[in-house]
This record gives C-alpha cells, structure tokens and sequence, in this order.
C-alpha cells in the first residue's frame, strides 16, 4: 500500500475515532433531559465496570492482532498470520463469554457494594438489573474488536473507523430512543429506561459487528488467493510461540487505557457508602452522576482535542529516540507536554469560572447550586487525566511503558487511600480531591522518569510554560468580567441568563487568549504552519 493511501486511511481512523468521542460526550446533554441525575448515576453503576470488564475480555489483543498481522503480512507469512487470527478469534468469543458471566452473575454482589442504604433514590435491584443488561455486549466485543485489529494490520482503516462510527450512531441512537419510549409513551420507570440505555452497548456492537463481517466477505477472496501461494506449508510457529509474541506486544498498557474507569470504580463503590455515613445520602447519588458522567463529560470535551494534536507527535519521539537523537525527541517531547498545557489549561481555567453557566446550560438551572461547585472543582482535573495520557503514550515511545503500569498503581492506590476520608471530611468535594491528587501523582511520577530518561530541556518547558499561565490568568480575569456584565442585563436566573453568560464569556475570553498566544508567537512554535490559515481573524 502506497504512503499516501496509509496517511488516507490513518486520518480517516482518527477523525472516526474523534467524530465518535465527540457523539459519546454530546449525547448526555439529551440523557440528562430524560433520566437526571439519578438516572445518570444508575447509567454509570453499570457502565464504569463494563469498561473495567471490556479491557479484562480483550486483553490488549485487538491491538496486538494488528501488529501481528502487519509483521507476518510483510514477511509473506500468510499461514501462520491467519492461523494466529483464528485462534485470536476463538480466544475472544471464549474471554467474551466467560467475563459476560461473571459480569452477569455477580451483579447482585456489586449492587450491594454500590448502594450501602435505602436512603438512596436508586435500589440494589435497580443497580443489579443495568449491570446485568450492559454485560451482554461482552459476548460481542472482544471478537468484534479483533476483527478491528486485523484489518488494521493489513493497514486497511476504513472498515474500523466505518465500523466504529456505526456502533456509536446505533448505540446513541437505540440508547435515546428506548429512554424516551419507556418514559414518555409507556410511563415505565427511569431504571428500565437506564437499563435499556446501557443494553444499547450490545445494539451498537452487533451492528458494527455486522458491518466488519460484510467487508469480511468481500475481502475473504483476497485472503484465499494469499493463503493459495502458500498452500501445503504449516504456521512457522507454534500456538504457544503466537501466544507470547501476542501478549508481548500487548504489554502493559491495557491497563492503561481504562485508567479513569479504574478510578470512577472507586467513587462508584465507596462514594455513597461515605455520604451516607456523614449523613447526606439524601444526595449522593445526583453528587455522583456529576462527577462520574454528567460533569465529567464537560471537562473531557478539551482533552480530547488536546491529547488527538499532542499524540500526533508520538511517532516522531519513538523514531528520533530509536535512531538515538536526543535533540530532535526533546523537541518533540517538549511540544507534546506544551500543546497539553497551551490548550487544556485556559479550559479548565474558563470550566471553572463558568461552572455555574455550563452545568445550567448543558442540563439543569436547579441543579446549579450544587453541581456547579462541584464541577468548577472537578474540571482542574481534566488537565491531569490529559497530562497522565499523554506522558504515558510517551513512555510507550521511550520503551519505558511498564512505567506507567507503576504510576496507574500508586495513582490508584492514592484514590483508594484518601478517597473515603476526604469525602468525610470535605463532602462530595473530596472525592474530587482524591482524585486530583491520584492523577496528579502518577502524571508526576510519569514526568520524572520521561525527564530521567531524557533530560529534556526543563528551562525552555518551564519558560513558555509560564507564559502560558499567565494568558490564562489574563483571560479568566477577563471571563469574570465578561460574565458579571451580562449577569446584570437579566432580572433573574434563567435558562437564557446561564447561555448568554456562557457564549459570551467563551467567545470573548477565548479569542482573547488566543489573540496574546498568536501575538507571542506561542501559537506557531507548538503547532506550527497550521496556524496560519487562521491568522487573519488574529489580525
């Protein structure tokens, strides 16, 4: 395949991968209008330990399929590469079946850890039936996703970026649809629309699954001719020897991917224990939905930018750190990080000014005297999950990703240490806390080793670093003042009064900061000529 046809088909992936991300976060603002908070806090009960249970099914092999086939493709190896997909699949649909009943199964132990009193809007019963219905689309995923990974290797990315659109369109789609059939034309109850919500995942998957099998089929004649050159000669190793080069590539880093599941399920099995003992159980479960899913996927909207420009250098370090340039992956590294902090920082910055605004605009105006605060805390936050992805997909580039296993390890264990005692201590606010501070450690921890490895220049970082601070304390001070002023043109708290304070706010505040980062300079030296195909607005 040409280099022009895999730089094609590798930013049709990307932009698959981020259309779907960005569907994944839009689609709670319409969840909300029909379930709540409480629904929303039911909806992740089941969701945080299916992508627990998801990364457990998978293993890391989808991916690893795809590096798989790639190596075994290029040396003209067809048996052993489709010998190894078959037993790939076979392994998926067994680890698939296998998690879905345990998943299943242990639904009622898991509720019960979940809902510690009655004092709580949701039952045990409640929380059992969504784990039990979300657990279906574990049969069809791990195989689904294999299937993924080996046209990946054949460095053919328009099946998976078609196919990963088309789940999350069913999914949202079937997910909505049955929420506001139960509720607003059966008047059935918010836990059989959430549980109709979270069994939309196996909807979503079966029908990406379908579309994978019909490029399959079209392609099957191609892999017979491959197969028919080869005919007669066995797979060059054996299943135990394709076993360990798979887990090998897999590595580490499955544990990785699920990192902020790993700490939801901290909060999801320990939050409404620890309200309910300092005696505001009355409200745990719509403090939990913001911080869990509502709240959360507002602060997620600029890490998912951020994180898709500064990964796009990833390659770059691996290649310069391989061909020992330590010049040239300095660079690189130190553009990652700035790009995390010259995007994600002015975010957070204005989520946490405007948090009133974008909690009442994005969902409730009666929900703001309590979700605000919380989410103005909680949006910091975003800047440390970005921070610890990024740093950890470098560490990957370094070959040092074991590392970050390590800095998942002790960030957890922080999370699970401080998580009950500072919810004692501080309310729903500490568990925002402890997260904060477990992310927080194991971003630092993961700068202190890519630093050891590389001695990046820590003077130019720190540099253009502070001159970033200061652009956002220059534009915060400028949305306090933008927001204050259009508070005074309404009588009244309102819908309209929350939408106007936002959009203002951000349209102003945010080309003012881009306005001083182009005039500096800052917004060339880290994304380069991109930039100027936007230079005459700054003008």
């Amino acid at each position: 395949m040409s280099n022009s046809n895999i730089m094609r088909g590798t930013m049709m992936l990307t932009g698959a991968n981020f259309l779907s991300k960005v569907l994944g976060i839009l689609y709670v603002i319409p969840f909300y209008a029909l379930v709540g908070e409480t629904g929303g806090a039911l909806f992740q009960y089941a969701y945080t330990p299916y992508m627990i249970f998801i990364s457990i099914a998978t293993l890391g092999i989808p991916l690893a399929m795809s590096k798989f086939v790639s190596k075994y493709h290029a040396l003209g190896d067809y048996q052993t590469k489709e010998a190894m997909f078959k037993s790939g699949m076979l392994l998926m649909l067994v680890m698939g079946v296998v998690c879905f009943l345990i998943m299943f199964f242990t639904a009622g132990l898991l509720a019960n850890f979940v809902v510690p009193s009655e004092q709580l809007s949701n039952s045990v019963e409640d929380v059992k039936f969504v784990i039990q219905m979300v657990s279906f689309a574990l049969i069809v995923i791990p195989p689904m996703s294999l299937v993924r990974g080996y046209f990946q290797g054949h460095e053919s990315m328009g099946p998976t970026a078609v196919s990963v659109v088309v789940e999350q369109v069913v999914r949202i789609v079937f997910l909505l649809a049955a929420a506001y059939m139960v509720l607003h034309v059966f008047q059935g109850t918010v836990s059989l629309a959430v549980g109709l919500a979270t069994f939309a995942a196996f909807v979503g998957a079966l029908a990406s699954a379908v579309i994978l099998a019909g490029y399959y089929k079209r392609r099957k004649p191609y892999i017979d001719e491959e197969l028919a050159t080869v005919a007669g000669e066995d797979p060059k190793l054996s299943k135990k020897q394709m076993y360990i080069e798979m887990l090998t590539y897999a590595g580490p880093f499955i544990l990785v991917g699920i990192a902020t599941p790993l700490y939801q399920f901290v909060d999801t099995l320990t939050f409404n224990r620890a309200m309910t003992s300092i005696g505001q159980g009355e409200m745990s479960e719509e403090l939990l939905s913001v911080i869990v899913l509502y709240g959360h996927k507002l602060a997620i909207i600029p890490v998912t930018i951020a994180t898709g420009l500064a990964l796009a250098v990833l390659p770059a370090i691996t290649r310069a750190f391989t061909e020992d340039n330590p010049k040239q992956y300095n660079s690189y590294i130190n553009q990652a990080l700035l790009i995390i902090f010259l995007l994600i920082l002015p975010a957070v910055v204005g989520l946490s000014l405007l948090s009133d605004q974008a909690y009442g605009t994005f969902y409730s105006i009666d929900s703001i005297s309590y979700a605000g605060p919380l989410l103005g805390y909680y949006a910091p936050i975003a800047l440390f999950f970005a921070l610890f992805t990024v740093t950890a997909a470098i560490l990957q580039g370094l070959n040092k990703q074991n590392f970050a296993v390590i800095s998942l390890a002790i960030g957890l264990f922080v999370k699970i240490t401080f998580n009950m005692p500072l919810i004692t201590q501080f309310g729903a606010t500490g568990a925002v806390l402890a997260t904060g501070l477990a992310v927080g450690s194991a971003s630092i921890l993961n700068l202190i080793v890519i630093y050891r490895v590389t001695r990046f220049d820590l003077k130019a970082l720190t540099k253009k670093l502070l001159l970033i601070i200061i652009l956002a304390i220059v534009m915060g001070a400028i949305v306090v003042l933008v927001r204050s002023s259009v508070g005074l043109l309404f009588d009244e708290l309102s819908k309209m009064m929350v939408f106007t304070q936002l959009v203002t706010s951000v349209v102003i505040g945010g080309y003012v900061y881009l306005w001083l980062a182009y005039k500096t300079t800052l917004l060339e030296r880290l994304l380069g000529e991109r930039v100027k195909k936007i230079s005459k607005i700054f003008i």
